[in-house]
């Protein structure tokens, strides 16, 4: 049966101009009740609605809740740290000469990611947008970027259609939510967009992953939908072969992953990043990386070897 998140149903937005669409809550349910999810099919059950159809402003509510007890966790798994310690070095790889890079957060939520990056500084000069199909959580992440007095933005809409090509994609916590041939699309539109390189995060899928998930949310979650979401979200988490065949659909960038799950310890592998850099600049990020090069690598089914 497929593992299904609620979150990803109870919002829907028009695929053409990203507009919110109504959700009727019977279908919500019957997709719940179809993967057999009961549980899930209650929590959503209890969701305030009106003649049918979910309540709008109530779920938008939730979940930017939801995206806050979030922040949360991702501050003790130090998610924005760990891309940092990757983002700096594939940008010192890809800097063009007379070129202030862009940074775009795909998916970005309330903008925890990019908040930090600005806060922090550690990227030097760099311009630092998130952008999300979710406007409530848009909204959200300019207040907070505007209450902490932050030098940068966020958008409502798609990351792949802004008016100038990213340096480098990033994204935290997406990937799992893309099935089948959407992962490998999600690839290719970033080399159609013209980026230099990618780099995302997302939870390792190891068989601990679940209970570490459930343990995680319990303890910091308080919201009903954020605890089921987050063992669903590691039960969803792709594969180191999986991830990498995706993303060699996509034409002129190099698919590469960091500390892959084969290498890594799974009791402290709760995320890894799959990075994408344009062939040109395998070297220069591999001297970028320093001795840390030697956590770089490309995988297959048949195919093994370090770059």
């Amino acid at each position: 049966m497929p593992i299904v998140e609620i979150s990803d149903l109870v919002i829907r937005h028009d695929p053409a101009t990203g507009a919110r669409l109504p959700v009727r809550r019977d279908e919500v349910l019957s997709a719940l009740r179809t993967a057999g999810d009961r549980r899930g099919a209650r929590i959503a059950a209890a969701l305030p609605h009106h003649d049918g159809m979910l309540d709008e402003n109530a779920v938008e509510r939730l979940l930017v809740r939801t995206h806050t007890e979030l922040q949360r966790l991702n501050e003790e798994l130090r998610i924005a740290e760990q891309l940092a310690e990757l983002l700096g070095p594939l940008l010192t790889a890809v800097a063009r000469d007379g070129e202030r890079p862009l940074v775009v957060d795909v998916g970005c939520g309330i903008g925890y990611a990019i908040r930090w990056l600005a806060v922090s500084g550690v990227l030097g000069d760099v311009e630092l947008c998130g952008v999300d199909l979710n406007a409530a959580l848009v909204a959200e992440a300019n207040r907070l970027a505007a209450a902490e007095g932050l030098s940068c933005q966020f958008v409502h809409g798609d990351a792949f259609a802004l008016p100038g090509p990213a340096t480098v994609y990033i994204s935290t916590g997406v990937l799992h939510h893309l099935r089948g041939g959407d992962l490998g699309a999600f690839f290719r539109a970033q080399a159609e967009a013209g980026a230099q390189a990618y780099c995302h995060f997302d939870i390792a899928a190891t068989r601990l992953a679940p209970l570490g998930a459930w343990v995680f949310h319990r303890a910091r979650m308080r919201e009903p939908l954020g605890r089921h979401d987050g063992v669903a979200s590691a039960r969803r988490a792709h594969a180191d072969h999986e991830l990498i065949a995706a993303a060699r659909s996509a034409p002129n960038l190099v698919p590469l992953l960091y500390r892959p799950l084969r290498h890594s310890n799974p009791f402290c592998a709760s995320i890894r990043p799959v990075i994408g850099v344009r062939p040109q600049y395998v070297s220069a990020l591999r001297n970028a990386l320093g001795p840390s090069a030697r956590h770089l690598v490309t995988e297959s089914r048949s195919t093994r070897r370090p770059w």
